[in-house]
């Protein structure tokens, strides 16, 4: 799939697709680490008790949960997502696993958040921005809905700067990545991910793009040798 060519629709679809098989390829793709790395990410917001949180791309409510718990039950965390799949599976794990969670599940559009300006008071993204077709829009979204001084924690894959560990990252894309894909009967919508990642901007890029957005701060904390990345802004 050619990354210049891949509309919302086409985002959309995929993410229906990888749906049932989302959290077992996450937890194998990162061996596990993808937990450690969202908890850092809902660290980085500083949410407090009683604050209404927002998770954006939430897909299937890993963060949201985690967010939920550190507003606990005076707070609120509503997580969103496009694909109504994925809100299907978030829906139902915590409806299980976590009954007592203030989560609130909505379908809409990382780039037309349906929601009041200065509304919420942290929020996270797991995974998303690099998959909007509009990352400043998306920045500038976030920047709208958050309440001043609130913070917006933005987890995804970095490019490396170090020319062995982008190769090593290369490797495991074509290698690991592909092989996991072929196991799943998913190749075709696991191919999107590489040019994804060559397309989406490097921290030092993004905090640009957090700053042109008028956030008033904005820090880029490299993970796994630079392999991740979690983009911290202010309002």
């Amino acid at each position: 799939m050619n990354q210049n060519q891949v509309s919302a629709s086409d985002v959309q679809a995929i993410f229906n697709r990888l749906a049932p098989m989302y959290d077992e390829l996450n937890q194998s793709l990162s061996f596990g680490l993808h937990r450690v790395w969202k908890l850092m990410t809902v660290k980085w917001c500083q949410p407090k008790a009683g604050d209404l949180g927002l998770d954006v791309c939430c897909g299937t409510g890993d963060l949201a949960q985690r967010l939920a718990q550190r507003v606990g039950k005076t707070g609120k965390v509503i997580g969103l997502d496009f694909s109504a799949e994925l809100l299907a599976i978030a829906k139902q794990r915590a409806t299980q696993n976590t009954p007592h969670l203030p989560l609130e599940w909505i379908e809409g559009d990382a780039l037309n958040l349906p929601f009041d300006a200065q509304t919420f008071d942290c929020a996270t993204m797991g995974y998303g921005l690099r998959n909007v077709i509009d990352i400043p829009q998306s920045l500038k979204e976030l920047y709208r809905v958050l309440k001043p001084s609130a913070k917006v924690a933005i987890l995804d894959f970095h490019r490396p700067n170090q020319p062995l560990i982008r190769s090593f990252q290369q490797w495991y894309l074509d290698q690991i990545v592909v092989k996991e894909a072929k196991r799943f009967d998913l190749t075709d919508e696991y191919a999107y991910i590489s040019p994804s990642v060559d397309h989406f901007p490097i921290g030092t890029e993004q905090i640009k793009l957090g700053y042109q957005v008028k956030f008033s701060h904005a820090v880029h904390y490299p993970l796994a040798s630079g392999l991740m990345g979690v983009l911290v802004l202010t309002k």
